[in-house]
């Protein structure tokens, strides 16, 4: 940090997740700063730059890492270069945020969080979810032990259309890019994952089929205490972006519904009309990405532990890889046989 305390970011990646980080870097999160953005295209960093009055930008993210400007790296690149990159940072000693996950495979996660922890550098992986505002306050209820022992949980996870096939091509698959969300929130609402039974279907579009992709899952979840859990997803809620959750327990029960544009409800002798909901991730879950920014600047000025750890953000990937071969065995799978 400068002396002011001023952290100062590099971004690599200037992507779609890439220029929100940059944008709220710039414009949202006291304290910070973007020093530099790295993008192998050129050009694509250059306009971002200039948007935000950036003064420095490379196509080669090692300069970011030789920057002795910067303090801090986002990792915004595609997922197959996330841990090869965090490494880098690390070993250049800088805090590291990185966008979820670290990588698809358990060994070259260990590999990163090892030379995390050998450089002694933070690192905050980006589950926003966790920094909504809704969904904290549930699981605040829920550890205060407002709703008694968590008992069934229940997640509905839908997007309001499917994702490019190109996108579906090179994402991991339906678990893990997007129910890997559920699965993180699912532990941050319920503790620890024992097994896992995954059923999937192609229903929405047959492309996503033939990319060898599914669009539509339920996956059962049985929890270390004996609670149970069902997530489900679909690529396509034709009425909007659907996100709920629900944790039913001994003494009560905790709800968290859909953000809608507004809570107007019309009403008359032939129907009731209520909002839709948001019909974009950037607008249902805008506030969590800046606070979990916040956050992760928060834990280099102050010196503390960022609130999203690499062993934390290791666990829904461990959970992904048991609903992946459970849905191709088609057989409950306990997460030990995928530690083994």
């Amino acid at each position: 940090m400068d002396p002011s305390g001023l952290v100062r970011v590099g971004v690599i990646g200037a992507g779609r997740i890439g220029k929100i980080h940059a944008d709220d870097l710039t414009h949202r999160i006291l304290g910070a700063t973007v020093a530099i953005i790295a993008d192998p295209d050129l050009k694509t960093a250059q306009e971002l730059a200039a948007r935000l009055q950036v003064s420095k930008v490379s196509a080669d993210y090692g300069e970011v890492l030789m920057d002795s400007a910067v303090d801090a790296v986002a990792i915004c690149s595609p997922t197959a270069l996330h841990a090869r990159h965090i490494i880098e940072a690390a070993q250049a000693g800088k805090h590291i945020f990185c966008e979820k996950p670290i990588a698809y495979d358990l060994k070259q996660i260990d590999q990163a969080l090892a030379e995390v922890e050998k450089a002694g550098v933070k690192l905050q992986i980006g589950f926003n979810r966790r920094f909504d505002p809704n969904f904290r306050r549930a699981r605040d209820l829920i550890a205060a032990g407002k709703i008694g022992t968590p008992q069934i949980l229940r997640i509905t996870s839908r997007d309001p259309h499917p994702p490019s096939l190109e996108f579906v091509r090179q994402s991991g698959g339906l678990f893990f890019d997007m129910t890997i969300h559920d699965f993180d929130m699912a532990q941050f609402l319920c503790g620890e994952v024992e097994e896992v039974y995954a059923a999937g279907s192609v229903l929405v579009d047959p492309g996503i089929g033939e990319a060898g992709d599914i669009d539509t899952a339920v996956t059962c979840l049985k929890f270390t205490s004996g609670t149970l859990g069902t997530i489900d997803n679909s690529r396509q809620a034709v009425y909007g972006y659907d996100q709920r959750i629900e944790v039913f327990g001994s003494g009560g029960m905790v709800q968290a519904q859909n953000q809608v544009h507004d809570s107007v409800i019309y009403s008359t002798a032939d129907q009731v009309v209520s909002a839709k909901p948001l019909a974009f991730f950037l607008e249902r879950y805008r506030d969590s990405f800046i606070a979990e920014k916040a956050a992760f600047v928060a834990c280099i000025q102050h010196d503390s532990q960022p609130p999203v750890s690499g062993q934390d953000a290791r666990k829904p990937v461990v959970i992904g890889l048991a609903a992946q071969r459970s849905f191709r065995e088609g057989r409950p799978v306990k997460i030990s046989e995928i530690e083994a």
